[in-house]
């Protein structure tokens, strides 16, 4: 059937490329407006701290994520002068729709003023400037405008220029090792037209599913810089396979060799791109928001790249033709006549004589590289690492210096009484007291504000909120065990009269409940991803170790890559150089995103890999002929491959974001020790120790996973 296909496709390559063309002009207009459909919010339906955001939202007309903060430093000012400046901040807030002030107070130095909203933050961040500038007009022009909605207004074209920055690098270094590797060719070019046309494709299709469902902001960073790491993945494996056909046959023609190519590459693409996608899919398993619009997007890639490898690149090689992929000159690091002869299949001979000390070599080193993930601690976020020039920063900075982080990101308890008009009475009243009195024992507290106000009461006087300022940023450890200790020891002994609940609610909270989620999705998410691919691989190599060998692998590589978020971002370990920042703690989505990306990133190299050697298998070779032919052919592909993902991946690292930083960084180290040590040592010394075992499915098996036997089963049943 790929091969009618194929044949289609070249017949009506014109065609091919001129949809591709239209369908890429609609992707890259969509992608300049993504920008404004796409959000920072950290919801989670269902949880704890939603409970109380919807509260907030329903009877004190607040919503968490709309609330602007605005910080104003003052020296030897006296109480008449403050209480000006509060006004002045007042009359600027009436430029917002629905805005009201419910926390102003002077601390430290400096006038803080929380102003909620009830805008989402999408919405809420567009009236920044409009706010920024009001403020000015009032006189004000020292105060600084921070909160998610500024936050959210001020990293969006920060982002946007680290993307361009990083696609320019990323290209740049693409084109340069496509040269390097593909030699001075027409063809060289063909892996960037392949990766322009999947990207916009991508991003056009999530632009659309930006209008039904969350997408957060990260999101044209993550599918753009991986997209292209990806598609130039397929496309280079294909336009390899397709030269090495015409250079082993002068005589074939242009149309049988792209034929060939496909139903041996193209069918090795489709695997890849469906290990890839099982992978990412996982991600849907998060009941996260956030994290489901990381896996919708994720999927786009790999499928968008499949169909562009059945559909553009055949269609593209049949107009480049011989002539297109010959190098002029410079004849490239893969044009070698005998690949036999070549560095990677030394590399298979070297292992075949020594497979115990190669095996037990990389062992010890991918050990030792791992190790450090014994120092990994997870947190919900960082409001500290964010670029320190953008105005929500500098206030970030401000309060960082005189009262803490925590004053931005206050603790929000909302008790609900039960019945209206009971806010007000002697006995709440003192157990309001008293319950704030408690909560400011613990030493994390700086302070707990509450009162009988119209801020803190709503109109029916059945809901009373307080707000707890810890010392520390959001996602520090300590805050997220004032949370723990709010939720687990101080609400319990509150002694509220009747049936009152009391909520935990605000950023925080929000952050607990994000990890905790995360975590309880995380090992669904790795046995799901294990499962699928075992069976997928199962059917593919038609084999019981190879899929399971493979599996074993790509954790190891994972386990790698997270230690080295621990190196690089607790320990320091060539921050300097890479301009990261020093963290404590990771981002727990980003372990939780790394996980399937890099599962299916590794699965890809192996497929690649495995295929070669199954299908010398299956032309006669030994076991060891098979392991020596599948890396001379594939092993120069893969590490090429791997070296411009690397690359592409330098967008994230040189970004602004912690969070994009870590996925840099923990992708790009997995995938170089993936495609270097484990596939070049790992994979062929295992594969050597296991022998005739590599090529093992016994006949029940296959029955229940549908595979019929081919030549290869008949002849080696049993080991």
């Amino acid at each position: 059937m790929l091969l009618k296909w194929t044949r289609a496709v070249v017949r009506n390559r014109i065609p091919v490329v001129g949809i591709w063309v239209v369908v890429s002009l609609f992707g890259l207009a969509a992608g300049l407006n993504l920008n404004s459909h796409l959000t920072t919010s950290v919801t989670i339906p269902g949880s704890a701290s939603q409970e109380a955001d919807q509260l907030l939202a329903k009877h004190f007309n607040e919503n968490t994520e709309g609330t602007f903060t605005v910080l104003m430093k003052f020296k030897k000012t006296t109480d008449a002068q403050v209480q000006i400046y509060k006004e002045k901040v007042v009359a600027a807030s009436l430029v917002i729709p629905t805005s009201h002030i419910f926390q102003q107070r002077a601390l430290a130095g400096v006038l803080f003023t929380s102003i909620g909203t009830s805008f989402s933050l999408i919405d809420a961040a567009q009236y920044t400037e409009r706010f920024r500038q009001a403020l000015d007009d009032q006189g004000l022009p020292d105060a600084l405008v921070t909160g998610p909605p500024a936050i959210e207004h001020d990293v969006a074209p920060v982002l946007d220029s680290d993307l361009r920055w990083g696609q320019i690098l990323a290209i740049v270094l693409a084109l340069l090792l496509l040269l390097l590797v593909l030699g001075a060719c027409l063809a060289m070019f063909v892996p960037l037209v392949f990766a322009a046309a999947t990207i916009s494709l991508a991003l056009g299709i999530i632009y659309i599913m930006a209008h039904k469902m969350l997408m957060v902001l990260y999101i044209p960073n993550i599918i753009e810089l991986i997209g292209l790491g990806l598609a130039i993945d397929y496309s280079l494996l294909i336009v390899h396979r397709f030269r090495r056909e015409l250079m082993d046959d002068e005589v074939i023609s242009v149309d049988e060799a792209i034929a060939k190519t496909m139903t041996t590459s193209g069918r090795t693409v489709i695997l890849s791109g469906l290990s890839v996608s099982i992978g990412i899919a996982t991600l849907l398993l998060v009941p996260v928001p956030f994290v489901h619009s990381l896996g919708a997007a994720g999927i786009v890639i790999p499928i968008v790249s499949v169909l562009a490898a059945l559909t553009l690149q055949p269609a593209m090689l049949s107009i480049l033709g011989r002539r297109g992929v010959t190098p002029y000159r410079f004849q490239g690091l893969m044009a070698r006549k005998d690949l036999m002869s070549g560095m990677w299949a030394r590399i298979g001979r070297f292992v075949i004589r020594r497979p115990i000390s190669v095996l037990l070599a990389a062992l010890a080193a991918l050990a030792l590289m791992a190790s450090s993930v014994l120092w990994l601690h997870v947190t919900p976020s960082s409001l500290t690492a964010i670029p320190q020039n953008l105005e929500s920063a500098q206030a970030l900075k401000i309060v960082t210096e005189r009262a803490g982080h925590g004053i931005i990101t206050p603790n929000e308890i909302v008790i609900d009484l039960g019945a209206p008009h009971l806010a007000r009475t002697p006995e709440v009243s003192r157990a309001r007291l008293a319950f704030s009195d408690l909560i400011q024992k613990s030493h994390e507290v700086l302070l707990v504000s509450t009162d009988e106000t119209a801020t803190y009461i709503d109109p029916t006087e059945q809901y009373i909120r307080m707000f707890v300022v810890g010392r520390h940023d959001f996602g520090a450890a300590e805050s997220q065990n004032l949370v723990h200790q709010i939720r687990e020891n101080f609400i319990p002994r509150a002694n509220f009269p009747g049936d009152a609940k009391i909520y935990l609610g605000g950023a925080p909270a929000q952050g607990v409940d994000l990890v905790s989620h995360l975590l309880k999705s995380f090992p669904w998410i790795v046995l799901l991803a294990l499962g699928m691919a075992y069976i997928v691989l199962l059917r593919a190599f038609r084999s019981v170790f190879l899929p399971l060998k493979a599996i074993l692998m790509d954790l190891t590589s994972i386990a790698v890559a997270y230690g080295a978020l621990v190196l690089v971002f607790r320990f320091g370990m060539g921050s300097s150089i890479l301009g990261t920042y020093r963290l404590d703690q990771i981002e727990a989505w980003v372990l939780v995103f790394l996980f399937p990306v890099l599962f299916g990133l590794s699965m890809d190299y192996e497929v690649f890999i495995v295929s070669r050697m199954r299908e010398a298998k299956l032309h006669g070779a030994t076991n060891n002929e098979a392991i020596v032919e599948g890396l001379a052919h594939t092993g120069g592909v893969v590490t090429a491959a791997a070296i411009i993902l690397v690359g592409a991946l330098g967008g994230l690292v040189n970004g602004h974001f912690a969070g994009l930083q870590e996925i840099g960084i923990g992708l790009a180290f997995g995938i170089l020790i993936d495609a270097t040590i484990i596939r070049g040592l790992l994979l062929p010394s295992t594969m050597v120790l296991l022998g005739r075992w590599n090529w093992w499915l016994p006949a029940g098996l296959a029955r229940i996973v549908n595979v019929k036997a081919s030549p290869l089963e008949d002849r080696e049943t049993r080991p």
